[in-house]
């Protein structure tokens, strides 16, 4: 409990209000003694004088006994509580009014006194030499004795004796001061069981900002966190700003953490697809090349060179997907920077359309472009562009036999707008969403399974985003497949620089 929050101003609360308390009624009684030993020595200032006046106490030099018994008696019956000393002239007492054995000093100091008996009134209470407890000041009052030629000594009056040399004795001595003493402790109860509901008050929503966060961290970091008190900010102090500090720190977490989840999920993915992809090739490249190395002597030339010509284009296969892989991660990991440049969309995409011309032959495949004159220069990386087209129009092409594959060039308001359509196989509704995850492969009637990896459409996109573009498809089963996405144009284009570049 002590440990706590709660625990540690509770006793910090105790510790202050002991220590007020202490010091208040140390200050109180302190000047409850002084207030009592100034009324006092006010009340009997003169009475050393009146004494002193009342009987001769020294007489040719020795103590007057009788005389100085008779005062003593006098002053035993009207005020018990006070003492008399009869003092020579160097301090030394010389008689006094306690019992035998009771007197412990046998000098008293002799400054009080001069400050007492001195022409400007001293600051009441003024205390001097208590002769019973060594070491201790009482209140006085004091008269010399004799002419103001002749010095015989001093008379010297306790007030107060000892009736109430201790504090114990002044709170026993007076109910006012035991009724203060009563309400100053209750005072300070009253203060300390506020106090404690105050701060439990106060770290309420502390123990429940604790609470969210253990629940939190037993969770594994995965339960939703309800900190709508504090994200609110009804109190809108220093709480308020660490729950709504913890509650994003704890969405944003879990959004790290289902993100690890996802990327570990695709990692295996990853893993198990990349291992199929090149099992297969690896597996006939090794076959061939055993064959080879088992009947090299026996095989006839033209088998052999079949054997060679089969196992060359599995290690292209390779090399074509190990080059994919490679591109796809520096892409993720946002190693490739694009370098834009203005440059004319519909000249890239005549160059790729020739590119593919052979391929489209072999799978009785019409290639169409649609290119407006007058359209603008788009701002681009055109390596990196070029490698979009490349992916799409194979994609096409792959899944198109006896068709017509259509790129085709337009002006947007974000820029220009490409969009290759053909009439194809067609994507299933359900496989949509996938098209552009790694290693998806449609498997649609009248597609090409032997070709492609996979990955085209995966660095496409990826490319396109890189350059704040978003390829969208739309597709029906049968009927063909459509891709779009927009380059924007340089964002300062002279006139000069463009009609230099579309001479060129």
């Amino acid at each position: 409990m002590i440990r706590s929050l709660y625990g540690k101003l509770a006793f910090a609360l105790f510790g202050l209000l002991a220590l007020t308390g202490g010091l208040f009624m140390t200050i109180a009684l302190w000047t409850t003694q002084r207030y009592l030993q100034e009324v006092n020595q006010k009340l009997h200032i003169d009475v050393a004088d009146h004494l002193v006046k009342e009987v001769i106490l020294i007489e040719d030099g020795e103590v007057n006994r009788p005389g100085l018994d008779h005062i003593f008696h006098m002053m035993m019956v009207i005020n018990p509580g006070i003492e008399i000393y009869l003092l020579d002239p160097r301090g030394r007492i010389l008689a006094f009014s306690a019992p035998p054995g009771r007197v412990k000093a046998e000098m008293v100091s002799l400054k009080p006194i001069h400050r007492f008996l001195s022409d400007r009134p001293p600051r009441l209470p003024l205390t001097g030499d208590d002769p019973r407890f060594p070491g201790q000041t009482r209140a006085f009052s004091a008269a010399r004795i004799g002419g103001k030629d002749e010095l015989q000594g001093y008379m010297y009056v306790v007030l107060g004796g000892e009736r109430y040399s201790s504090v114990v004795q002044l709170l026993a001595g007076s109910h006012i001061l035991r009724l203060g003493a009563t309400a100053l402790a209750a005072g300070l109860v009253l203060a300390a069981v506020v106090g404690l509901i105050a701060f439990a008050l106060l770290t309420r929503r502390l123990r429940r900002l604790r609470a969210a966060m253990d629940a939190y961290e037993n969770s594994g970091f995965l339960a939703p966190v309800d900190l709508t008190e504090f994200s609110k900010g009804h109190h809108g102090d220093e709480l308020d700003d660490l729950g709504a500090r913890f509650d994003r720190l704890a969405r944003a977490m879990t959004q790290q953490l289902e993100r690890a989840k996802s990327a570990d999920v695709l990692r295996r993915q990853l893993v198990a697809n990349v291992s199929h992809d090149l099992r297969t090739p690896l597996a006939s490249l090794t076959a061939y090349l055993e064959t080879l190395l088992l009947k090299d002597t026996v095989l006839p030339a033209e088998d052999r060179r079949r054997y060679v010509e089969v196992a060359y284009r599995h290690s292209q296969a390779l090399e074509v997907l190990v080059a994919k892989l490679f591109e796809l991660a520096k892409l993720e990991a946002k190693e490739t920077k694009p370098s834009p440049d203005p440059f004319s969309f519909g000249e890239l995409v005549q160059d790729i359309v020739q590119k593919f011309e052979l391929l489209a032959r072999e799978r009785n495949v019409r290639l169409k472009t649609e290119i407006p004159r007058d359209l603008p220069f788009v701002y681009a990386d055109l390596r990196l562009i070029e490698r979009v087209l490349d992916n799409l129009l194979d994609n096409a092409l792959r899944h198109t036999a006896d068709g017509e594959v259509r790129l085709s060039l337009r002006g947007v308001p974000g820029g220009v707008q490409l969009e290759v359509a053909d009439t194809g196989v067609g994507i299933p509704p359900e496989d949509l969403p996938f098209i552009f995850d790694r290693f998806y492969k449609a498997k649609g009637p009248g597609s090409d399974p032997t070709r492609g990896s996979g990955l085209g459409l995966a660095i496409a996109q990826r490319i396109a985003t890189l350059h704040g573009s978003r390829i969208d498809v739309a597709s029906r089963v049968g009927m063909g497949t459509r891709f779009r996405f927009c380059l924007g144009p340089p964002p300062v284009a002279p006139a000069s620089t463009a009609a230099s570049m579309h001479v060129a």
